[in-house]
């Protein structure tokens, strides 16, 4: 009885589903109401996680409780530590979820709302979410080890540096696209400027608190900081309204490039628990708090789409995003439907943590789900604007108001200078002309969403400076917390040239690694920003094949435990979309570099702007930024090339390695560690009364708390008397201890 209602159950799932498929691919003439986006996501995540990842589970992995994890196996209290799977769910999901799922469908939407819903959708759940889960299920069988040592043992030697290059080059590519929109989101924005700025001087209020007032009371201070952060949002509104403050914080886009540039390098060099781990709480509690007010939001709201299922922008004339649908919509949506860098939390701390191998699949599968859903939200928020607005805040800056308005207007989007006037006001800005970058934009839509829901117009200004603010607070924290973790990549590879480099207690040492890193992704901010066509063209598509280059490398081990497994006949749940993104990354390099469309193709720009500096067609005052562009033109075609080289040699690699082993040339040498078996006792203790289910929820929502805040690791360093060297360490300095070491893993786009 109970299975024939579950299966009807699951029937009428499919059923609505179905249904809310049809309305968003079929619709005509009205504007799709978002309830449909919505449906289809929640009954699509629902089918994917019963029964698709249920069946990688039960037939493919083969998932057995009885196994210990690694710390059931090697608990030390420090980084193997037995932890409930809805806490790991908790910190697996923070840990995954950047700015890179809410700006990717902000500027994808230029090619309409269907295609970036349908990739979200279905990249997530048969890609994205299938790559998260098995790399979390190998490194639990490896003892918790990285994805550069699993790349090492099971594919080669070779693979594992390629595996560690692509680390360091994706690093690189994320700060400097994450600083440029930062850059584009507070430009002439004293509003804005304040607000995010404030947040230093709070963080280092913080770091003293948690270190010499009240050590490791992480919970009571956030309290404080996140008030004093709504109070910021508040404040800001003067620097905007008067005069004289007006004028003191309005930077230019390099003036703000410039400050974040020496921002990255002081968060470098600076302890940690003065600036970065403030912050980064500061980071997870607004981070969750915002995403899951917006999911209300948007369900109490149910906006209208403006944008239609396709524009013309298909084609590849687009002004945001240059080239076709193919393959730049699936390289502009990275994180939201599958992203390399998630294989690096999944192969982190994550495995460290698990009690039972089933939680995996609630772990990897289930979080990226919910990332994904994030997307859904963010491309709800991007196609409920009016697509003259959305093009116009967009479009490269360039011209008078009047132009501007005159081209997204012939693009057959209309717009007035009323209205882009009208939404400044509205927002408390003095323009939103040329606000590339995808912040902005997402802060209108938020905004707009959030004021119909609570405060009405008058709260516009209100919301979108704290939309801006949310973005900028956990944008920045992934910009200093991605330089740490590539200063301390850049010092290993440094040591193995001179040893005293690789010292991470050198203060010398760290700040010349600082600095190397910093310069490196600093040069493609400025880049960015002197970028005629607003750089986010140029350099958010090469943060997106860099990204989904590092999932080929991530499917193509998947791909080859599975072999060495014996699971021959079901490789292609990893094949299949490890095939896809190499035919991705490899159209989208290929057109990068040598497309005859200067809009699109590096080189082709950099011979236009060539040609027009011989014949003199460039004004004088803009004779040296036209060198500098390119110059950058030519390195980001450099960039691109090393990225296409670094596929096909995982790809040439990998693909040897699975012909010897499916022709038997080479043993099945699997490399996961000796199983040590859990008796029965141990299983059987786990289960919970029905009676207890509530008080558990709650308790478990508590000791999520205290995990995301650092509370509990403390007490368990505290009980276990792990001072790393110093048993005579004081709590702050051991707190502060634990957050050095907490941030030498790596942190996701």
């Amino acid at each position: 009885m109970c299975k024939a209602v579950s299966a009807i159950v699951w029937i009428i799932v499919a059923l609505i589903g179905g249904f809310a498929y049809a309305m968003i691919t079929l619709a005509r003439g009205e504007p799709l109401n978002a309830i449909w986006i919505l449906t289809a996501a929640l009954c699509t995540y629902a089918l994917g996680y019963r029964f698709y990842s249920k069946w990688i589970a039960a037939k493919v992995l083969t998932l057995n409780d009885r196994r210990a994890t690694p710390c059931e196996v090697r608990e030390d209290g420090r980084d193997f530590v037995k932890t409930n799977k809805w806490i790991v769910f908790g910190h697996h999901f923070a840990a995954i979820s950047g700015p890179g799922p809410l700006v990717g469908p902000v500027l994808a939407a230029q090619f309409g709302y269907l295609p970036g819903t349908l990739w979200i959708l279905i990249g997530a759940v048969l890609g994205g979410a299938v790559q998260d889960f098995i790399i979390l299920f190998c490194s639990i069988r490896r003892d918790g080890k990285s994805l550069g040592e699993m790349v090492k043992e099971e594919i080669n030697t070779v693979g594992g540096l390629i595996a560690l290059t692509a680390i360091v080059c994706i690093l690189i590519i994320l700060v400097a696209v994450l600083g440029l929109i930062v850059v584009r989101a507070l430009a002439e924005s004293p509003w804005g400027t304040f607000t995010v700025s404030a947040t230093i001087p709070i963080a280092f209020l913080m770091g003293f608190y948690l270190r010499y007032w009240r050590p490791g009371k992480v919970l009571e201070i956030t309290v404080m900081g996140v008030v004093l952060l709504l109070l910021t949002v508040w404040g800001g509104r003067f620097f905007q309204e008067v005069p004289a403050l007006h004028k003191v914080l309005t930077f230019n886009k390099e003036q703000l490039a410039w400050g974040i540039i020496f921002y990255g390098l002081a968060a470098s060099i600076l302890p940690v628990w003065l600036l970065l781990a403030p912050r980064d709480y500061l980071s997870t509690f607004m981070k969750l708090g915002t995403i899951g007010a917006l999911a209300l939001g948007i369900f109490c709201v149910l906006p209208n789409l403006q944008l239609p299922q396709f524009t013309r922008f298909v084609d590849g004339t687009g002004p945001i995003v240059a080239g076709k649908i193919f393959p730049f919509c699936f390289i502009t949506i990275a994180c939201g439907a599958i992203s390399g860098f998630h294989s690096l939390i999944s192969s982190g701390t994550t495995p460290k943590m698990l009690t039972r191998e089933s939680y995996a699949r609630q772990v990897g599968y289930g979080s990226m789900l919910l990332e994904s859903f994030v997307a859904i939200m963010a491309m709800i928020a991007a196609c409920t604007l009016q697509p003259g607005i959305y093009f116009a805040i967009n479009t490269a800056p360039g011209g008078t108001p009047e132009a501007a308005v005159a081209a997204v207007s012939s693009l057959g989007f209309p717009v007035t200078v009323d209205d882009m006037s009208r939404l400044a006001h509205s927002i408390g800005e003095t323009t939103m002309f040329g606000r590339t970058g995808g912040a902005p934009t997402l802060a209108v839509g938020m905004a707009q969403i959030f004021s119909r829901w609570i405060g009405g117009a008058q709260w516009m200004a209100l919301w979108y400076h704290f939309a801006i603010m949310f973005e900028a607070l956990f944008i920045l924290t992934t910009v200093d917390a991605g330089t740490r973790v590539g200063r301390f990549l850049l010092q290993a590879f440094l040591g193995h040239l001179w040893k005293p480099l690789g010292d991470l207690r050198s203060y010398r040492a760290n700040v010349f690694a600082s600095i190397v890193f910093v310069s490196a992704w600093g040069w493609f901010l400025y880049q960015g920003v002197i970028d005629p066509l607003g750089g986010i063209n140029s350099l958010w598509p090469l943060f997106g094949i860099a990204n989904q280059m590092l999932s080929v490398v991530a499917l193509c081990l998947a791909t080859t435990v599975l072999i060495k497994m014996g699971k021959k006949k079901f490789v292609w749940i990893t094949l299949v979309p490890a095939l896809w993104l190499i035919t991705v990354t490899f159209t989208a390099s290929y057109q990068k570099i040598f497309h005859s469309n200067p809009k699109i193709g590096f080189l082709s720009q950099a011979r236009v702007l060539s040609e027009k500096l011989a014949a003199g067609t460039i004004p004088a005052d803009q004779i040296a930024t036209t060198r500098i562009v390119i110059s950058n033109m030519n390195m980001d075609a450099a960039v691109a090339g090393i990225f296409l080289f670094l596929v096909a040699a995982i790809v040439a690699t990998s693909a040897w390695r699975w012909f010897r082993l499916w022709t038997g040339r080479s043993p099945f040498d699997l490399k996961e560690t000796a199983p040590v078996w859990l008796p029965d006792s141990i299983l059987a203790g786990e289960k919970i009364p029905i009676l207890g289910k509530i008080s558990a929820l709650i308790l478990i929502g508590f000791g999520l708390l205290r995990h995301l805040s650092g509370e509990a690791k403390l007490e368990r360093a505290q009980k276990s008397h792990i001072c790393y060297g110093n048993p005579h360490s004081s709590k702050g300095r051991l707190w502060a201890e634990l957050e050095e070491q907490r941030f030498k893993n790596p942190r996701c786009c």
